[in-house]
């Protein structure tokens, strides 16, 4: 980056990087790939929440507003692309679902990941890019 592009972005005027944050923004999202499918991001993240609190893929698959299938479906394809299942299901007695020590563990880790996107959607050079975005009328 040149020396003088970098003066300009100092001295963009705090009001306008503001003003400019309000209308428009990053997102950020998180997607971890095995073998061309997602591993993990957002809605598994989140259904495995569901699972912890619900303690049923079904029950969690409610919740959500998702098949049971497209559920089970989830956690199979998180459960083969990880070293170590992240979710474990009980079959007789009382059935149900729940994370396996290793499956918190990587929801924690990709939670941090997120905070740690959103800092980064917030720094100096993100405000510098999204101060530069047009508004289109």
């Amino acid at each position: 980056m040149p020396l003088r592009f970098r003066q300009e972005i100092q001295t963009l005027p705090r009001r306008a990087l503001e003003g400019a944050a309000a209308e428009h923004g990053i997102k950020t999202k998180a997607q971890l790939f095995c073998a061309g499918n997602i591993a993990f991001g957002p809605g598994k993240a989140a259904l495995l929440d569901a699972i912890a609190r619900d303690g049923s893929i079904s029950a969690a698959a409610r919740a959500m507003g998702m098949s049971y299938r497209r559920a089970w479906l989830l956690v199979d394809m998180m459960n083969q692309c990880w070293q170590q299942p992240l979710v474990i299901t009980t079959v007789g007695g009382r059935k149900g679902a729940s994370l396996t020590s290793y499956g918190t563990e990587i929801l924690a880790a990709y939670r941090a990941l997120e905070g740690e996107l959103a800092l980064v959607a917030r720094g100096h050079n993100a405000r510098v890019l999204v101060a530069g975005i047009k508004t289109l009328r």
